[in-house]
């Protein structure tokens, strides 16, 4: 049952609303902190919120076309549900790749702007997944582990609070990209160390889900959040030239293969540290 205010106002809705006003707000004013023009921060929402949108949609419509392919107007009802964050990232950083290629602007640059309100964006998000009660997790069937924020009720049952951990995840990401910011040696370590943060709290909870998106018997999400990790890991250790990040992001790389390979994809807690600690060994450099 999705909550309505009045009857008629989604709540969902009316917290992504809120989230992408909060994204704008901190936008423009960490542009004009880097002395950008006026504006800047509406400009990119322009360009990238939109195309979130749609990519988030697509995203969703392409690996649920079994459903899709039998009503195809069904795409365009985007209130009745079936967005995906990971195609609004996407689709967000295609959106700000036209606007750095019209304005001749530095795409790194943008990215790292936006990376800190993102994870902001998606903590408040997640909690849209609870009033529609959507996003949890395995079912909890000791008593003594029925309570939030551990489980979540869902239609009578008990379940992980698979939204919440996430939120929380999310919001601590934040905290950390929005100091690490002022704090970076080139463009792009703040949206690197998104990919690091984001990648290594999703590869772990999407694991916990019964909800996924799937390809064969993977978990889109998991193989997307490994992607994104190893990718950080090792284009942040190549620009830093830090051995440790190739050599422990390489680690985590194989561990999290090996339990996608004998697919015990809950098992990613331990390659999700050693990402999320990589992230947080970034932090330590300085201009």
């Amino acid at each position: 049952m999705k909550a309505k205010i009045f009857g008629f106002i989604p709540v969902y809705g009316l917290l992504i609303a809120c989230a992408i006003g909060m994204a704008v707000a901190l936008c423009e004013k960490e542009c004009r902190r880097r002395g950008m023009k006026e504006d800047t921060g509406i400009d990119m929402a322009l360009y990238a919120v939109p195309a979130a949108i749609i990519g988030a949609r697509l995203y969703y419509v392409i690996f649920q076309w079994a459903y899709f392919a039998r009503d195809p107007w069904a795409i365009l009802r985007v209130w009745e549900g079936g967005l995906a964050i990971y195609g609004a990232v996407i689709g967000g950083a295609i959106g700000l790749a036209i606007l750095a290629a019209r304005r001749k602007m530095r795409y790194l640059m943008l990215l790292d702007i936006v990376a800190p309100v993102v994870l902001l964006g998606q903590a408040i998000g997640r909690w849209g997944n609870f009033f529609n009660g959507e996003a949890y997790g395995y079912q909890v069937t000791n008593a003594a582990l029925q309570f939030f924020p551990l489980s979540v009720q869902v239609d009578g049952s008990w379940h992980l609070a698979t939204f919440f951990y996430e939120s929380v995840w999310n919001a601590l990401g934040f905290v950390l990209l929005w100091r690490y910011r002022k704090r970076i040696r080139l463009d792009g370590d703040v949206f690197f160390g998104y990919l690091l943060w984001y990648g290594a709290g999703r590869l772990f909870i999407e694991g916990l889900r019964t909800d996924s998106l799937m390809l064969f018997n993977l978990r889109v999400s998991q193989l997307l959040s490994l992607g994104m990790c190893a990718a950080a890991a090792f284009v942040q250790g190549r620009r830093h030239r830090d051995k440790m990040l190739l050599v422990l992001g390489g680690l985590g790389v194989l561990q999290a293969v090996v339990y996608l390979w004998i697919g015990q994809t809950y098992m990613m807690l331990l390659p999700s540290c050693i990402f999320a600690a990589l992230m947080l060994r970034m932090q330590k450099a300085r201009r």
